[in-house]
């Protein structure tokens, strides 16, 4: 059973809760995330590096000297790929395509896996309020020194889209915040901890849905 203590702004205890097994006392699958890790990785990627081929760059058309009787390799021009200068043969077009294929299963896997993980050495906390009355880099700061996490690598969860509170972790390099339907394997580890809203707990694997189911428990 995994229990974790919902903490207060100031760094206090409030109750204990207990986490979905489902999520956070999952096996740790590390063949599964390292897929998902590669996966969104190569999907990062933009693919623009391009260069020209013998056909693109310019100059080359003289053939360089005369067919026979040099005692050198024929060469027909100065452009070919083997001159210096001239066109690069096989290189990058700008028109590659670096995404692999991720199963939607194999992706809810990872995802249990590395929040399991996290949950196992302790590294998952739950606050009660993660609001901002105004965007304040300040307040921000003193909340994390409160939950003691200051110095560490920060994943914040939302529950939904929050501009004040994302504004004020925005100058904080170590850490990035999410909404809980944005939630990924590859954020969750890279976080040293993962830092959930409490009211994000409930909507952790409803992808897109969960903003919506979000705005119909508060009506």
């Amino acid at each position: 059973m995994a229990t974790v203590t919902i903490r207060t702004r100031d760094g206090g205890s409030a109750d204990d809760l207990q986490l979905d097994d489902a999520l956070f006392a999952a096996p740790v699958n590390v063949p599964a995330m390292h897929q998902v890790v590669v996966g969104q990785l190569a999907a990062a990627r933009r693919g623009t590096s391009k260069v020209k081929t013998r056909g693109e760059v310019r100059g080359g058309g003289k053939k360089p000297y005369r067919q026979k009787g040099t005692g050198r390799a024929r060469q027909g021009s100065i452009r070919a790929p083997q001159w210096s200068g001239g066109g690069i043969a096989h290189g990058p077009t700008g028109e590659e395509n670096y995404t692999k294929r991720v199963s939607k299963k194999l992706k809810r896997v990872a995802l249990r896996s590395a929040l399991s993980d996290r949950a196992a050495s302790g590294d998952v906390m739950v606050v009660r309020d993660l609001t901002f009355d105004a965007p304040r880099t300040k307040d921000a700061i003193a909340l994390l020194a409160a939950l003691g996490v200051a110095d560490r690598r920060v994943l914040v969860v939302l529950a939904d889209v929050d501009v004040t509170a994302m504004k004020s972790f925005a100058n904080l390099q170590r850490v990035h915040v999410l909404t809980v339907d944005q939630l990924n394997t590859y954020d969750v580890l890279v976080a040293d901890v993962v830092v959930f809203a409490e009211a994000a707990l409930p909507h952790i694997g409803l992808g897109s849905r969960a903003a919506e189911t979000a705005e119909e428990v508060d009506a």
